[in-house]
């Protein structure tokens, strides 16, 4: 097709899985005892302890087509494959099936600090960025100044890049990836990291970067964003591509499956500390939303109270963190963020498992359906430690408990119960004087 920069064609990308079928947690004194008696027994093959592997399609049978200038949003749950879509267009993993053909430079943006040094400067890290995508030092040193500018990080240059915040290498990263005019752009949900201001100059510069002709796939749960900024979108749902259009039609489908599912994952639960969201310093059990009252299962009404539960392995003794709690609208609009300050704040943390519970108030949220993130900080060094995008969704229905003359769902996401107040000022004649 004239004027197609991206063609895919049936791709499929599959995992080897291996499971280890004894069911126990194994401690090192277990090991130890193991292996001593096992000198005194006769050697034989335990079947039940031999490991089993499974094939696990992370994507299957996608197909679609990119034109030049055209920004494509890439939208579904978390596991639904987007990321790995977005890692063999960039090549840095091949498909196991299927073919993709891309005309022009690609730059990505996948994960924090991809693709940066961390004993390297900022300064030092973006000529190294430039030349992997291929530029040449009078390149970079032309767009030097600009990248540095919009990273807002000039102050910090000559620094290790290890020592800077999430927000600052989300900032430098994207500068770079940005402005250095490739072909095509890809980006993942990376944006979320930084602060509002900051992503609010990102996707200007992304319209920018499309208005100039280069091709731009965007990996958001924003769903505004993608709306705003996309041509098209295309809905990825275990692995299959099921929808591909105007983003504001499939945007709109993709909203009515979420919050018609919303009532299935009030409560997540991982049994297996091992292979549970999260990794080597914090692991999820448990994530649940339940009604802050007598009846926990009741169903949300404008006025119940809400408790998010947070249950979690903490791997590392001796951490002190704290838990960052954000709330999203279904469609991705920010409403409020808090952070974990409790008997706990400031103190080290044992290791094992952990309950750390929010508290929202009733009469707070306004009719509708609400998605929750939540991000494992350490406080002392104020790094990100685990960053869990949709850990729960719940929904808040208005049953007419404040009865007023009002037929329709009231403006606004909060909706809460203010005091008012009405009270006799001066009294007036109820008739006016009869004339003469």
């Amino acid at each position: 097709m004239s004027g197609t920069i991206i063609k895919v064609e049936g791709i499929g990308k599959r995992y080897r899985i291996h499971h280890q079928r004894t069911e126990r947690y194994t401690a090192l004194r277990d090991v130890i005892t193991d292996k001593v008696a096992g000198i005194f027994r006769p050697k034989r093959r335990d079947v039940a302890e031999e490991p089993t592997v499974e094939d696990f399609w992370a994507l299957r049978g996608v197909s679609f087509d990119v034109r030049r200038g055209e920004v494509l949003g890439i939208i579904g749950r978390n596991g639904a494959g987007k990321s790995t879509l977005l890692k063999i267009l960039s090549r840095i993993t091949e498909p196991t099936e299927g073919r993709v053909e891309l005309t022009g430079r690609v730059a990505s943006l996948l994960e924090v600090g991809t693709g940066f040094h961390p004993e390297l400067t900022g300064r030092e890290n973006i000529y190294l960025n430039g030349a992997i995508l291929g530029m040449t030092r009078a390149e970079i040193k032309r767009k030097f100044d600009e990248i540095v500018d919009f990273a807002q990080v000039d102050q910090f240059l000559d620094t290790p890049i290890k020592r800077y915040s999430s927000g600052m290498y989300v900032r430098l990263a994207f500068a770079v990836a940005a402005h250095m005019e490739p072909e095509i752009l890809v980006i993942d949900e990376v944006l979320a990291v930084g602060d509002a201001g900051f992503q609010k100059k990102c996707l200007g510069k992304i319209g920018e970067v499309s208005n100039e002709g280069r091709t731009v796939l965007f990996v958001s749960h924003n769903m505004l964003a993608v709306t705003s900024l996309c041509n098209r979108a295309a809905l990825i749902d275990q692995g299959r591509l099921i929808a591909s259009g105007p983003s504001s039609t499939v945007v709109s489908n993709y909203l009515k499956q979420v919050a018609t599912a919303a009532s299935a994952v009030r409560d997540q639960i991982w049994n297996d500390p091992l292979s549970a969201p999260g990794n080597d310093r914090i692991r999820l059990h448990r994530i649940r939303v339940v009604a802050d009252a007598k009846d926990p299962g009741q169903e949300f009404t404008l006025s119940t109270p809400i408790a998010i539960e947070i249950d979690y392995w903490n791997a590392v003794s001796d951490t002190k963190l704290f838990v960052n709690l954000v709330l999203y609208s279904i469609d991705g609009t920010e409403i409020l963020e808090d952070w974990s300050v409790d008997d706990w704040s400031g103190k080290a943390l044992p290791q094992g498992l952990l309950k750390t519970i929010c508290r929202m108030p009733g009469s707070l949220l306004n009719e509708g359906t609400y998605r929750i993130r939540i991000i494992f900080f350490d406080s002392d060094a104020v790094r990100m430690l685990y960053d869990h995008q949709e850990a729960a969704v719940f929904s808040i229905s208005d049953i007419g408990e404040r009865t007023v003359n009002w037929h329709g769902k009231f403006i606004g996401f909060v909706h809460p119960k203010l005091h008012w107040t009405t009270h006799l000022v001066q009294a007036t004649a109820s008739s006016v004087a009869p004339g003469p």
